[in-house]
């Protein structure tokens, strides 16, 4: 049931020009530290969760308090939510191929994860609406032959990992559909790039291995078939935009739903543009073709009309040079 006086069809003014109390789960990954710095540049104050153990070093952020706790964890979540009006909901398990092997877990920690956060904040913050954006992923849609992808496209997720965030995305829209909270949720493309020397440590992915092949850490880069495969790219720093755009935005919609993508490249291109940019041999060891998807794009037309939000950094050659400036430690 809605919430005393709170209608879930509500215009809600959004944060925008207010400094707010934000936590950010995951405040210390890839994406989180890019959204800590975005909220904090625009005047936020951020609380930060994460799951690194008591005593492991942190890296500096621009945060007022840190809480160290898993997202399951019931007073970590309760310290961390003490006063705050918004939430960026990025800690989570990540890796599509690992998901495989570990169902259970993903899906224990991606969408049992979500239910304790909304859980706890319902707690903490009884007579609040507070605004909470998710981090989803592209995952959810599977292989859909229609291109680009809109948000209506019927999700089929084909793996544990996008399963796991589906069910995620569907936990906030019920709970914002009771009038509990707003919630937007970003269902995220391939994400790279890095922002202040932070670049994504998964070298499952093509540009941080490709980078990484680059800098000699790897003999080869392997490709499935020919690398004529299309993903949609979107710089680090684009989208923790979108995040601050989300938070901030009004809104008479108690749940939306955004894709954020931007750069539309071949296995191919990517190779090319690290060899281009860095200067450096990224020899290719080709594997006989996977039954997989020949492109995977966004259509990104809602999140620009509703929130404004368009790329800026994600062109292939900032996106590539950026993930290298983080690998080879170069200034840029």
């Amino acid at each position: 049931m809605p919430r005393p006086g709170v209608a879930a069809s509500r215009a809600h003014p959004g944060l925008r020009g207010r400094s707010v109390r934000v936590l950010v789960t995951g405040a210390y990954g890839f994406v989180g530290n890019a959204v800590v710095r975005r909220l904090a540049e625009v005047g936020h104050e951020v609380v930060a969760l994460t799951h690194r153990p008591a005593g492991a070093p942190l890296p500096e952020l621009p945060v007022s308090q840190v809480v160290r706790g898993d997202i399951r964890d019931k007073m970590a979540l309760a310290a961390a939510l003490d006063g705050v009006e918004g939430v960026c909901h990025l800690a989570a398990l990540t890796r599509v191929r690992e998901s495989f092997d570990r169902p259970e877990e993903y899906q224990d920690v991606n969408a049992g994860g979500t239910v304790a956060l909304l859980d706890a904040l319902a707690a903490a913050s009884p007579n609040l609406t507070p605004r909470v954006i998710l981090g989803s992923t592209a995952a959810v849609y599977g292989a859909p032959e229609r291109q680009p992808i809109s948000e209506d496209t019927v999700p089929a997720p084909s793996n544990p990992y996008g399963v796991s965030k589906l069910a995620a995305d569907d936990a906030l829209r019920v709970r914002a559909e009771a009038g509990e909270i707003e919630a937007v949720s970003l269902r995220c493309f391939n994400i790279s790039g890095a922002v202040s020397g932070v670049g994504d440590a998964d070298e499952s992915r093509i540009i941080p291995k490709a980078v990484a092949v680059a800098a000699g850490r790897y003999p080869h880069l392997e490709m499935n078939g020919d690398g004529d495969a299309v993903r949609d790219f979107v710089h680090v720093d684009d989208l923790a935009r979108a995040y601050v755009l989300a938070l901030e935005a009004s809104t008479s919609a108690p749940y939306r739903l955004y894709n954020v993508g931007a750069t539309a490249a071949s296995m191919r291109e990517i190779v090319a543009t690290v060899e281009r940019v860095t200067g450096k041999p990224v020899p290719v060891v080709h594997r006989p073709p996977q039954p997989e998807p020949p492109r995977l794009v966004a259509d990104i037309s809602r999140i620009t009309t509703d929130l404004g939000w368009k790329p800026e950094r994600s062109s292939l050659e900032a996106l590539v040079a950026d993930a290298w400036s983080a690998v080879s430690g170069s200034d840029r």
